[in-house]
């Protein structure tokens, strides 16, 4: 059974920073692909960064070059580095792992204040 535990949302002032981590067990993010959605309220969930097995990056154009997807094989974990964060980053994030089917953390909350 594959479950995801994130961790690393919370409260920051716009401009600032947070990192985001995601550990799997059941399944390896080195052998799937693995990615970083967000839902705010009243939106629908949309993707954040994705990252394939092969180490390739996918970025929604909303937050190229202020967020980093990366990936620690050893601890078999994934990273979201959130940085020049804005109000509108404010949402519930899920962490994502795809192996036949999608599989999904519990979310973990950002809050950005203006």
């Amino acid at each position: 059974q594959v479950q995801l535990v994130e961790s690393g949302g919370g409260l920051v002032q716009a401009g600032g920073s947070l990192r985001l981590s995601c550990a799997a067990s059941g399944s390896t993010f080195s052998s799937n692909r693995g990615g970083w959605y967000r839902q705010a309220p009243g939106k629908q969930r949309e993707m954040v960064a994705r990252i394939s097995s092969g180490g390739e990056t996918l970025y929604a154009d909303s937050v190229k070059g202020r967020f980093t997807i990366s990936r620690d094989n050893a601890k078999n974990t994934i990273y979201l580095q959130m940085n020049s964060l804005k109000f509108e980053d404010t949402a519930v994030y899920y962490c994502n792992l795809v192996m036949f089917t999608s599989y999904w953390g519990q979310g973990t909350q950002v809050t950005v204040s203006s």
